[in-house]
């Protein structure tokens, strides 16, 4: 299998604002700035889908959807309507440039927090086309499976058993495309308590990360964002957690979802 990196632009990125980054002059938010977006694909409330203005990867289109006009906004914090109307506006705006011939491939995926590789606090997400790149070429229909604590009305969820990157990653599988609001609830709720009960609250950033299945469903999975582990870094090589803790995470899981996701 030949690695083909994507080619990162350093003489784009230089101007990109930041949030994060201590030595980097602190600009106002571009997302706040509304009146002033330009090459907007697509608008629904304040979401807004737009071309990225600083596509640092070459051969690439690479688009921002803005999720709130709240810019301390998480899915985690929505209400319940905003966020099942962001999971159906998004899912739109990924299988309409998923259609679109010009890409080998489209990624589509959500940073949170200071360490997910974010640059802007403002809540959004990219829709990425890959022009020469299979941006699937690493990902396998069994890291979407794993123990599985949910199965009804056409959503699944499971603590995945074979992990992407690991240790612990929380599968939520969209089985039937009529089932979306179930599947945002589930979504929901996963990033709440990848925040406040997994790790005892001590996780502050996660990717979400959304992958067409085989089967012509959708996988969202989040995976927890703390050091990236050196077998991973060195060898791709995922770690997962024995089987006695996937176990105790999916139960703790399921508990909290059925209680109505409240944070005590």
């Amino acid at each position: 299998m030949n690695n083909d990196p994507l080619v990162f632009q350093m003489n784009i990125a230089k101007d990109k604002p930041q949030s994060y980054r201590k030595d980097k002059k602190k600009r106002g938010c571009p997302f706040c700035d509304v009146a002033n977006l330009t090459d907007i694909y697509q608008k629904e409330d304040d979401m807004i889908w737009l071309k990225n203005k600083y596509p640092t990867l070459r051969d690439t289109n690479q688009t921002v959807l803005i999720e709130s006009s709240d810019h301390h906004g998480d899915i985690s914090i929505y209400t319940k309507e905003h966020n099942r109307k962001l999971m159906r506006f998004s899912l739109a705006c990924f299988e309409k440039m998923a259609a679109n011939k010009d890409y080998q491939t489209v990624v589509w995926y959500k940073n949170y927090g200071p360490h997910s590789g974010g640059s802007l606090i403002h809540p959004h997400m990219q829709i990425v086309g890959l022009e020469h790149e299979d941006g699937y070429k690493y990902i396998h229909p069994n890291n979407f499976e794993g123990e599985t604590l949910f199965d009804e009305n056409g959503v699944e969820v499971n603590i995945a058993e074979h992990p992407v990157q690991g240790y612990t990653e929380l599968n939520i599988n969209l089985l039937t495309k009529d089932s979306i609001d179930l599947w945002a609830d589930w979504i929901q709720s996963g990033a709440k308590y990848l925040l406040n009960i997994m790790y005892n609250g001590r996780c502050d950033s996660y990717n979400l990360f959304f992958y067409p299945r085989e089967d012509g469903g959708v996988c969202a999975k989040y995976i927890t964002r703390f050091e990236a582990p050196p077998y991973f870094v060195g060898y791709k090589l995922s770690q997962v957690n024995d089987e006695i803790t996937l176990d105790k995470e999916a139960h703790r899981f399921r508990k909290f979802y059925d209680n109505g996701s409240k944070i005590n």
